[in-house]
């Protein structure tokens, strides 16, 4: 489904990129490049993160968003903006409006963050939820534009919009113009297509790369196929990137300029967030951190100098513990175990006991006494625990099978 109007239709210069840069001096900052000594080790050269979820708001949208509202006519801007969003783009257009004096409202999921929805109202906007997926928000919003005469501000299908985004592209060259790979998370399409406008117009030997999570891979099939195509229930932790279909505008950029369009796995990008918080103290989103998920799933395929773009920071503190913890799994350090022993006083003393000689630090224990499928001496026991890695993982099952419990799972 396309929102584009003609005049969204039209192209996208390098001009356009350097007038965006100019208009946003002052409003959006200009965020650090920090070095990534574990990532440049597995490389074998300098890995950079480009920290947009340092940007205000929390990600690279304010960006767009307001190079699009500034772009407005004056009878426009008094009609008022609308926007949808569950999250980055809702709060990206409410900052900008009321930078402009723009009145705004937002239309967001039930089942929306309620960081993401309080952040949106303390913006400045007016936030309705509707819908209990962006495609009937969406649909709410643009219905809302219909019948008040508000402008749509889409999320990424606009050269204003990608025309903002691509300033990330013009500040990379800047901060690290030895760069010879950049690395960039793709939903709509949007920063990346901007990104690529700027750098390829100025250095086109830079290899542009685009992530998608595999559950929400709309591109690599509508390269293939020439045109936009739709992925039919996109699913991915990383809502950021969760887009079911290209937006007309950057797609047609991103199949002229992209290099390569890459994909990653829910494990993948559970592990490269939980990197960039141990090992870069960095607050990453899952769509922000699937580019450094990207290199760890292949780290020579990338020639250095690379720069990995950390679109957004806008995690809900409950989907970050599940995705540290599926990270842990991941990784070999989190181990979930199902056992059964002897229903005697001190057996589960004695089970504990086994694990503290291994060094298994017990998170949870779950003991189970009457169930049908148990014998009448037996209980069942579920462990959570935190390992060390794959090998301790190993050594932990071994001990608990020479101590003669019955590891069920």
């Amino acid at each position: 489904m396309s929102y584009s109007t003609a005049d969204s239709l039209r192209p996208v210069t390098l001009d356009d990129v350097r007038g965006a840069q100019k208009m946003l001096s002052g409003v959006a900052r200009v965020t650090a490049m920090e070095g990534s000594r574990h990532l440049s080790q597995l490389v074998g050269a300098p890995v950079h993160f480009k920290c947009e979820n340092l940007q205000r708001t929390g990600s690279f949208k304010l960006r767009g968003a307001y190079v699009r509202i500034a772009g407005l006519l004056p009878e426009e801007r008094a009609a008022g903006v609308v926007a949808a969003s569950a999250g980055n783009h809702a709060q990206g257009v409410a900052l900008a409006s009321s930078l402009l004096g723009v009145r705004a409202t937002v239309f967001m999921p039930h089942g929306a963050p309620l960081p993401k929805i309080s952040a949106t109202r303390e913006y400045g906007a007016e936030v309705r939820l509707h819908g209990q997926v962006v495609d009937e928000t969406l649909a709410a919003a643009q219905e809302y534009a219909a019948q008040t005469g508000a402008v749509f501000i889409h999320p990424f299908d606009h050269p204003d919009v990608i025309a903002g985004q691509g300033t990330v592209g013009l500040e990379i060259l800047e901060q690290c113009p030895e760069v010879r790979t950049i690395v960039v998370g793709i939903g709509g399409g949007g920063l990346a297509a901007g990104i690529a406008i700027a750098v390829k117009a100025l250095r086109p030997d830079v290899r542009i790369v685009g992530v998608q999570a595999e559950g929400a891979a709309a591109y690599p099939p509508s390269i293939a196929a020439g045109r936009p195509v739709s992925v039919e229930n996109p699913a991915t932790m990383a809502d950021g990137i969760k887009v079911g279909r290209p937006g007309d505008v950057p797609f047609g950029i991103i199949r002229e300029l992209m290099d390569e369009v890459r994909t990653v796995s829910e494990d993948e990008l559970s592990t490269a967030l939980l990197l960039c918080l141990e090992r870069a103290k960095l607050v990453v989103e899952p769509a922000g951190a699937s580019p450094v998920a990207a290199l760890l799933s292949e780290p020579g395929a990338f020639e250095g100098p690379v720069v990995a773009v950390l679109s957004g920071g806008n995690v809900d503190p409950l989907l970050m513990q599940r995705v540290l913890r599926h990270g842990m799994a991941a990784q070999g350090r989190y181990l979930a175990v199902r056992l059964r022993l002897t229903d005697r006083p001190g057996a589960l003393a004695t089970l504990l006991g086994v694990l503290s000689v291994v060094d298994a630090n017990v998170l949870d224990v779950s003991h189970v006494r009457t169930d049908p499928r148990l014998g009448l001496t037996e209980a069942e026991v579920e462990l959570h625990l935190e390992t060390k890695g794959p090998e301790h993982c190993a050594e932990v099952g071994r001990a608990l099978r020479e101590a003669g419990h019955t590891v069920i799972d």
